[in-house]
């Protein structure tokens, strides 16, 4: 039976296109794009951590786009090398990372402990003075005093406008001071073991059934659902916003790992492991909240909302708790009033998104942001109540569209915060099972979409 859902229509179509070439003609481009714009930031970015990066990974993405021009030229000739199958491309991804990102990671870490001030952002030294001072007092924040009393120009270091739990990254600093105990290294740690669970939960999903024909259908789905998680991990991992991100400064990637985990533990039906991954990422950092409301949402309508909140409102709570006990005016003051704007000193973040644009070009444009932004969240909350996701594809989706959202009606905002909505939406179409999938949408020999 045919299927005349414009949607199936749409997802095919976009399948078409990311399958040209067995996947070969997109990862093409991807390298080729993420090579120019490595070399671009490495000949005009005003951060010297940024320009350092750009001369590395250049080269790096330079050597995966003349890698898989070699193996499009191998397929060419013979289609069904393994050369130019599903399993280089995870190669080809697993070395393009480790030269882009992890090369000149370690390469930055160790001419920083060789004396160079010039190789890590602001955020490193931010997170490593946080674990210092869990460490010795048992909070990573400074009170509202303290940081007044530090030289202006200083102020703004005085902040960790994190959750508790970033504080971690920064105790192998606190502990021993050489290369490896950069809190990027354990940034990329954490990264690397969040992504590679996440794999694993979505390999795991059975994917099987008792007839010849729906097997068929289920190995292509499989293979589909296989091509789109490298797709994905590709988006976390070697798509230049994250790649110079980890780099450079690092704390975003981990949060962002772990709400991937999260998602991908909610397709397998493992909603439990899903509340404590999204509560981990909301230990880390605030993005990771709306991940963990969406999920609480998914959670409630397959009757394991508590199991879900156990975890991703649980952790997050007992990670502020001794930090609450410690100093809560501390707590108070790094936490909510300079994210909020109302800090000592302002955030540096300040990409010319539409919330920053209206905040700093019309009269009570701050309020205007604020406002535009609340509706956005009344919108989802709406939509959430209305429909609410039941598969981890449709949570995955509302996460992605909704922080984009967010980060554009923001009045503080980073271009560098694209990356959650961009790896969010690009790991939702791992997420279909394969037996849902099969049964679904499966190609015809004309290529349309037919039901199995």
């Amino acid at each position: 039976m045919i299927v005349d859902d414009p949607t199936a229509r749409r997802r095919w179509h976009w399948r078409t296109l990311d399958n040209a070439a067995g996947g070969l003609a997109l990862d093409l481009g991807l390298y080729a794009v993420s090579a120019a714009f490595a070399a671009i930031t490495a000949v005009t970015s005003t951060l010297l951590p940024h320009r350092a990066w750009g001369a590395v990974a250049a080269v790096g993405y330079l050597l995966a786009t003349l890698t898989v021009i070699a193996q499009l030229l191998l397929r060419r000739r013979s289609p069904t090398s393994r050369l130019a199958g599903l399993p280089a491309r995870w190669v080809v991804t697993g070395l393009a990372w480790a030269a882009s990102t992890l090369l000149p990671l370690a390469w930055q870490s160790i001419d920083r402990a060789g004396g160079r001030t010039d190789r890590a952002q602001e955020e490193v030294l931010v997170v490593e003075h946080a674990g210092s001072r869990l460490l010795e007092h048992g909070t990573p924040y400074l009170g509202p005093d303290a940081i007044a009393s530090l030289p202006p120009g200083e102020q703004l270091m005085g902040y960790t406008p994190y959750q508790p739990g970033m504080a971690m990254f920064g105790l192998p600093r606190a502990l021993l001071d050489t290369w490896w105990t950069d809190s990027r290294v354990w940034f990329a740690v954490g990264t690397a073991l969040a992504l590679a669970l996440a794999v694993a939960a979505l390999r795991g999903t059975p994917a099987t059934t008792g007839q010849a024909t729906a097997r068929e259908a289920t190995a292509t789905a499989a293979h589909w659902r296989d091509a789109a998680l490298l797709r994905g991990v590709q988006a976390a991992t070697v798509l230049p916003i994250c790649a110079l991100t980890l780099a450079t400064g690092g704390d975003d990637l981990p949060v962002l790992a772990l709400c991937l985990l999260a998602l991908a533990f909610a397709a397998a039906d493992r909603p439990g492991r899903a509340g404590l991954a999204v509560g981990l990422a909301g230990a880390l950092k605030l993005f990771a909240w709306p991940v963990a409301l969406v999920l609480i949402v998914w959670g409630l309508t397959r009757r394991a909302g508590t199991r879900v909140a156990v975890g991703a409102i649980g952790l997050p709570v007992a990670a502020l708790l001794p930090a609450l006990l410690v100093d809560r005016d501390a707590l108070t003051e790094n936490v909510l009033r300079f994210p909020l704007g109302h800090g000592l000193v302002t955030s540096p973040a300040q990409s010319p998104f539409p919330g920053y644009l209206i905040a700093s070009a019309l009269p009570a444009g701050r309020l205007i942001a604020a406002a535009l932004l609340v509706a956005a969240g009344v919108a989802i909350a709406v939509r959430l109540a209305r429909r609410p996701p039941r598969t981890a594809v449709a949570a995955a989706l509302i996460c992605g569209y909704g922080l984009l959202a967010a980060i554009a009606l923001m009045p503080t905002t980073r271009f560098g915060y694209l990356l959650y909505p961009l790896a969010l939406l690009t790991w939702a179409p791992a997420l279909h099972r394969p037996v849902d999938t099969a049964t679904a949408t499966v190609p015809d020999r004309s290529g349309r979409a037919t039901s199995a």
